[in-house]
């Protein structure tokens, strides 16, 4: 039960003072006051009302800071989930989406409560970065509209798409709404090394919409394409689709499930790092999923953890969920308060504000990276799931990526196994001890000896087969050397079955040799042992040797006849 405490509990039982809730509440304020920006700019991206964002920010993240695994953890709409949500709004309506994220919550407790936390974050890195910059690269394409100011309807969400579609309007462009995205990403880049406490997304913010305002400028702002923003939570709504529908959005709620878990034990890992502190996997993806369940039924989108906004609520002096539950808190106020202003603020600013979150999401030195210095198949694995990202369709790459990583692992495993004999011609190969080297030169003929190295599963079977099938003659006893497999899984006890039952019609008998830990307990539970004769699965080759002599001995007292096992 320990693994799915919250770490609110954590911190309440360890003491909590009027220090650290100071510290807290300073870093609640500067991440909401940053948080706020990202929330609508996520929202419009994604393809929803802005309002929605931010209900999702509020709920979610209120959410994953009260029962989450990690004391610093900061929840609410990332950048991750836009082409996502874009697509499953573009499809089923937001409605669907809200269903869709409602499944996904319940996918998420489900993970959690089955401890499934610490599986998720061995999805394969390549995977993770071929998506997530595929992702950076759309998210980027669909700011070309309102970054240029172009005179567009509507935008195609097909990646290839939107170039013919930029293209045709692009005599349209808004000298004004370039120069303000420009100035929007100057002030991005070059405001941290100015004043690197003043937020500067919302500063950005605040000059230009109060510009707009002021000096009636012509740039499209959220007012003029979406209408007044609400200043309240929505009342609760239980989203409604037709049973028709329903199995559609089975996919897209595992893969909103897939992509809130990687995404936010990905953010509580890298807080680890920077705090020194341990998350607890497991209560996360609860935490998570009761968010999602949530945040739908208030009107917001899926959640997740922010790593961007996780790091700054760390800088900030956060150190406990308290700094989390205060930024959620703070932008209910914001909302209350200033959320009719949110009209204001021009698309363009926007624009600047995503393109350089799609930058930093990008991580392009890490692409080039693994393009260039590791192996062929960490290139493929990543290129396939960012090519898939782009062209096609997240769902499809994430689960495409995965399966390739999977068989990428699985190709290197049946490359580092391996089967082989061992004789006095090539005991150095086979690693034979200085020691057993007597043991194997005084084996008599009719002893033939095999050495398994590496895991024997599945894929590593065929080299097995083969191996065997050299044995031009059947060996009186065949002994197998099995000192280094760490796993066997169904496959190899099939083939060790089929090899001892090929042994055992032939009178020969099969000896396993220092067989370690797991495997031995697999052969036990599945009664190959007992199959086999307790006294020929040996800790040893000495005990091997001894042995295989014992049977050969036994065949001669009965007058050559072979035994039976």
């Amino acid at each position: 039960m320990h693994s799915l405490e919250p770490k609110l509990l954590t911190v309440i039982r360890e003491g909590y003072t009027a220090k650290r809730f100071l510290s807290d509440f300073t870093a609640g304020i500067v991440v909401a006051i940053i948080a706020l920006p990202l929330a609508i700019a996520f929202a419009i991206a994604s393809g929803v009302a802005p309002e929605r964002g931010i209900y999702t920010a509020i709920i979610g993240g209120f959410l994953i800071s009260a029962l989450g695994g990690s004391r610093v953890q900061i929840g609410g709409p990332t950048g991750a989930f836009i082409v996502l949500i874009y697509g499953i709004v573009a499809q089923y309506g937001y409605e669907g989406l809200a269903v869709a994220t409602l499944l996904a919550g319940g996918l998420l407790i489900a993970m959690g409560l089955a401890r499934l936390g610490s599986v998720i974050q061995y999805v394969p890195y390549p995977v993770t970065l071929g998506f997530t910059t595929g992702i950076a690269i759309i998210i980027a394409a669909s700011q070309v509209r309102d970054a240029l100011g172009l005179a567009m309807e509507s935008v195609p969400s097909a990646f290839i798409a939107k170039w013919p579609a930029y293209y045709h309007v692009l005599n349209s462009i808004n000298i004004l709404a370039v120069m303000m995205t420009i100035a929007t990403v100057l002030i991005l880049v070059a405001l941290p090394r100015l004043a690197p406490r003043i937020p500067r997304s919302i500063v950005a913010l605040v000059v230009f919409a109060a510009c707009t305002a002021l000096f009636d400028l012509p740039v499209d702002t959220i007012g003029h394409r979406f209408g007044a923003v609400p200043n309240t939570l929505p009342s609760f709504h239980i989203p409604r689709v037709s049973w028709d529908m329903l199995p559609n959005l089975i996919s897209p709620a595992f893969s909103i499930a897939l992509l809130a878990a990687i995404e936010s034990l990905l953010s509580a890992s890298v807080a680890d790092g920077m705090t020194g502190r341990r998350h607890r996997p497991n209560a996360e993806l609860v935490a998570q999923g009761i968010a999602n369940v949530a945040s739908p039924l208030w009107g917001g989108i899926p959640a997740t953890g922010a790593i961007a906004r996780t790091a700054t609520n760390i800088k900030s002096g956060g150190t406990t969920p308290v700094a989390g539950i205060v930024h959620a808190l703070a932008l209910l106020l914001i909302l209350v308060v200033a959320g009719r202003w949110v009209a204001l603020v021009p698309m363009p600013v926007l624009a600047g504000i995503l393109l350089v979150v799609a930058y930093r999401m990008s991580e392009m030195h890490m692409f080039t990276r693994v393009l260039v210095a590791t192996t062929k198949g960490d290139a493929l694995v990543m290129l396939s799931t960012f090519a898939l990202t782009v062209i096609v369709d997240l769902a499809i790459a994430l689960q495409v990526g995965v399966v390739l990583a999977a068989l990428l692992f699985m190709r290197r495993m049946v490359q580092i196994s391996e089967v082989k004999a061992v004789t006095m011609d090539n005991e150095e190969d086979a690693e034979v001890p200085p020691e057993e080297a007597a043991l194997l030169a005084g084996l008599p003929k009719e002893v033939t000896v095999f050495e398994v190295s590496g895991p024997f599963f599945f894929g590593a079977t065929q080299k097995f087969a083969s191996a065997m099938s050299v044995i031009k003659k059947e060996p009186s006893v065949l002994i197998l050397r099995m000192r280094r497999v760490p796993i066997i899984d169904a496959t190899g006890l099939l083939a060790l079955e089929a090899v001892h039952a090929q042994l055992v019609t032939h009178g020969s008998q099969l000896i396993l040799s220092g067989l370690p830990p797991h495997p031995y307990e697999i052969l036990i539970r599945s009664n190959f042992i007992k199959k086999l004769g307790p006294h020929n699965a040996v800790a040893s080759f000495e005990a091997a040797v001894n042995r295989a002599h014992e049977i050969l001995k036994s065949t001669e007292d009965e007058g050559g006849a072979r035994p039976c096992a």
